[in-house]
């Protein structure tokens, strides 16, 4: 879910909001637990799952696992969209955060991005 998905300022903490979970892999209720100044999103919780995500400038920039079954492994041939999870063998669970060029992703593990490959045949 890399890019700008909070246009709105005016969040306040507590309050709820629909959004894609990379947890659940799909759109669920999340819990803002906390908001900037003007108030924008920093960070929130999924309400099914427990997954954590951070947003820095309306990016979501981490993703911290709860108690959501184990996404699906990483396969090369498998074609991803934005938003979805995965289990990657060496780098753990992440969220594909974009879909860059042809059959390449960039996606968010933890705290870093790696760009992988994908819909290859």
């Amino acid at each position: 879910m890399a890019g700008r998905i909070m246009k709105n300022d005016g969040y306040a903490a507590g309050s709820e909001i629909t959004m894609l979970c990379s947890g659940c892999d799909g759109e669920q209720q999340h819990t803002i637990d906390t908001v900037t100044k003007l108030g924008r999103i920093t960070k929130a919780s999924c309400t099914v799952c427990g997954t954590a995500s951070t947003f820095n400038r309306g990016v979501k920039t981490s993703v911290s696992g709860g108690k959501a079954p184990t996404a699906a492994p990483y396969d090369r041939n498998k074609k991803y969209r934005k938003g979805q999870a995965m289990t990657h063998s060496v780098f753990g669970r992440g969220e594909v955060t974009a879909l860059v060029g042809d059959g390449k992703i960039d996606v968010l593990f933890g705290e870093s991005t790696r760009r992988l490959i994908h819909a290859q045949e």
